[in-house]
């Protein structure tokens, strides 16, 4: 399954070599500084609860969470799932418990999201899509959204390399004083045929080291009634092929240096057989396709304590990525499509901040990363991709006013084994973020930030057989946003605290990247024809009740959004893009009262249009969901114990997330999770 990287050229060891004599040289400095380790561990704490608890009031750029009991409310198998409650966001789902989920942030396409896993950057060079159905809740503790990017200097030079970016933090294991280790068994089941059994382990391995395995297998037929009409007649039928087989298994070891630094090596793997659910047209139901995916990866990272003048992030990464698709319908002389992909990755990063003054900071931060593509395609270009990031950024920090800039540096060089390549490319964004404190009070805050960025085309887009162009340029965007953030916490009332954030912004995408068919329709290329403005706001409010024994916690997004393809000359000219809702909304309602629980959930998506022509033909109806879950937890033998029960889309409403892809009716699910040392 695993092999070495050619040496195909020099550059690449070169730069190999530079970046690990920039880490030996640096290790030395990484153990000193310890004379104050003690009382930065005591008030490092503390710091850290108070920062977490104004991390959304203080960012510079737009910042949703869901973590710890939010995700555990929510009526959510995977990660795909949860991110629909986040404002501003498209999910693309194509249908059933195994079918693609992809986001889309602002309307600016699912390749200008990137998504961190435990701060490492998940890579996909052929496609550029992260299907984030692949990633379960069972082992994440936080997801994070930022809009922009963080307002941190301290991260690699690829967190300041995209339009947006989701966090995907998984649970780091703790232990009670008189413990040193623990067990989390979980088994979920439903509708769809779903079992979905999960085991956690921990174990403390001393004062500063830690160890996580987390497991967990899915098993479901994919099975449900759609409803189905062609303007003649009306009928319900059952999906098939959206059946799903997979296992994942993770481990972790966490550990701390003397002087409270901290490292952690983690070890990945995602193996999956499914069936492919196809678009439900010409009265064709019964679908053949099947798809294997095996994901494989193995990152580290260690970072410096955080009261040091002088701080360093180091992160290295090794993935491997196989996928089969068989088509047993497209049958030509060498037998049933079946296309084979093989992906890996190597990635090494290193991040320094240094503290100028209490108000001044200032980082660098450099990437390298190497990706290469084999398939079993006639005349594939077999590409291969070294990337450079180098990325300059500076703060300032007062009181009551932050303002802080970076520009980045992108260095990219493609190499084929046959066609031709797309060449080098070099490119260099700037970004500018500020947040002010208008009053002395801090409940106010107002927030503005500029940010240009590109993306490259993917290996799809260059090299694909018969489709691809090696000749396209990157698209480029350029970010605008301005808003503010509200909080306020109240002593002896019902209401607890309440927060608000609004969010005004503009984008646009030029050279957008799009394909279009040539002489027949099997026969497509890529072209940079496309510009977009996307006007928008978004808005979201949450707030804390408390009534002696209960609790409740209500929150509610909106966003207005207007996606309009402006490229020039075009017949479409001034109309809104596809799959983008002008309206869309959630709210969420969870309650405790003793050891039970009550969640409610609600996603509104407004009109939309399937093509890019705003005529009635193309015309997408609003849809709503409800879901409803209830839990209840409690102590037995020093075990905990806690069931839930959940019925999504209460009302049964049928609905399209993509035309043609029906999403399941009212469906079930039933948790049991037991927890013990």
């Amino acid at each position: 399954m695993f092999r070495f990287l050619p040496a195909s050229n020099g550059v690449k060891y070169c730069s190999i070599s530079l970046f690990i004599f920039w880490t030996g040289m640096l290790m030395p400095e990484l153990s000193v500084a310890q004379t104050d380790s003690l009382k930065a561990n005591v008030l490092k704490e503390v710091e850290i609860k108070q920062k977490r608890r104004s991390t959304q009031n203080l960012s510079p750029t737009p910042l949703q969470i869901l973590n710890g009991k939010e995700l555990k409310n929510l009526n959510a198998l995977s990660v795909a799932d949860a991110i629909r409650y986040f404002s501003g966001v498209q999910l693309k789902d194509y249908g059933g418990i195994g079918g693609l989920k992809t986001i889309n942030v602002r309307s600016m396409g699912t390749n200008h999201t990137s998504v961190f896993y435990d701060g490492v950057q998940l890579g996909n060079a052929q496609n550029g899509q992260v299907d984030l159905g692949k990633y379960s809740l069972d082992n994440i503790e936080e997801i994070s959204l930022y809009s922009g990017q963080k307002g941190d200097l301290l991260m690699p030079a690829k967190a300041f390399a995209s339009a947006s970016s989701l966090y995907l933090k998984t649970i780091v294991p703790t232990f009670e004083t008189d413990q040193n280790r623990n067990f989390r068994l979980a088994l979920k089941t439903g509708s769809f045929g779903l079992i979905d059994p999960s085991v956690t382990y921990n174990q403390q391995l001393g004062s500063r080291l830690a160890l996580s395995l987390n497991a967990e297998l899915i098993n479901a037929n994919g099975k449900y009634n759609y409803r189905y009409t062609n303007g003649v007649y009306d009928t319900t039928v059952v999906r098939r092929n959206a059946d799903i087989f997979a296992k994942r298994i993770e481990g972790g070891l966490y550990g701390t240096t003397s002087d409270s630094s901290k490292w952690q090596i983690k070890l990945y793997n995602y193996n999956s057989e499914r069936g492919v659910p196809g678009a439900i047209v010409a009265n064709k139901f019964d679908f053949t396709q099947r798809q294997w995916d095996d994901n494989f990866f193995v990152q580290s990272s260690f970072e410096t304590q955080t009261d040091r003048k002088l701080q360093f992030l180091v992160n290295a990464k090794y993935a491997y990525d196989f996928t089969r698709y068989l088509d047993p319908d497209r049958v030509s002389i060498f037998g049933a499509l079946d296309n084979r992909y093989t992906q890996q990755e190597f990635y090494l990063s290193l991040a320094s901040l240094y503290h100028f003054t209490q108000f001044w900071d200032l980082s660098l931060s450099t990437d390298y990363t190497y990706q290469q593509l084999d398939a079993n395609l006639e005349n594939f270009a077999y590409p291969q991709r070294q990337t450079g990031l180098i990325a300059l950024a500076t703060k300032f920090s007062w009181p009551r006013f932050d303002i802080q800039g970076n520009v980045l540096a992108t260095l990219v060089n493609d190499q084929v084994k046959s066609n031709i390549p797309a060449g080098d490319k070099t490119e260099y964004t700037p970004t500018v973020m500020a947040s002010w404190q208008p009053f002395a009070k801090n409940n106010l805050r107002l927030r503005a930030f500029y940010k240009s960025i590109f993306r490259m085309p993917t290996f799809n887009d260059l090299y694909y057989t018969f489709i691809g162009n090696s000749k396209l340029n990157p698209e480029y965007t350029s970010q605008y946003d301005l808003g503010f953030t509200y909080s306020k916490s109240f002593e002896g009332n019902k209401l607890n605290h309440i927060s608000l954030q609004t969010d005004v912004y503009y984008s646009d995408v030029r050279d957008k990247i799009v394909a279009i068919p040539t002489l027949t329709l099997f026969r497509w290329t890529m072209l940079n024809l496309g510009k977009v403005e996307v006007k928008g706001l978004e808005t979201s409010l949450q707030s804390h009740w408390s009534f002696n024994q209960l609790n409740i916690v209500a929150k509610a997004n909106y966003t207005y959004e207007r996606p309009l393809d402006v490229t020039p000359a075009s017949e479409l000219f001034g109309q809104q893009i596809p799959y983008i809702p002008v309206n869309s909304a959630s709210f969420t309602l969870a309650s405790d009262y003793k050891n039970f629980g009550l969640s409610y959930s609600y996603i509104y998506t407004g009109e939309r249009y399937s093509q890019k022509a705003n005529i009635p033909v193309n015309y997408v109806e609003p849809w709503y969901t409800h879901d409803l879950a209830i839990r209840y937890s409690f102590n037995a033998s020093k075990i905990n114990y806690s069931i839930a029960a959940e019925v999504n889309n209460v009302f049964n409403q049928y609905y399209d997330v993509v035309l043609n892809y029906p999403m399941p009716g009212r469906n079930f699910r039933i948790t049991l999770i037991t927890k013990f040392n």
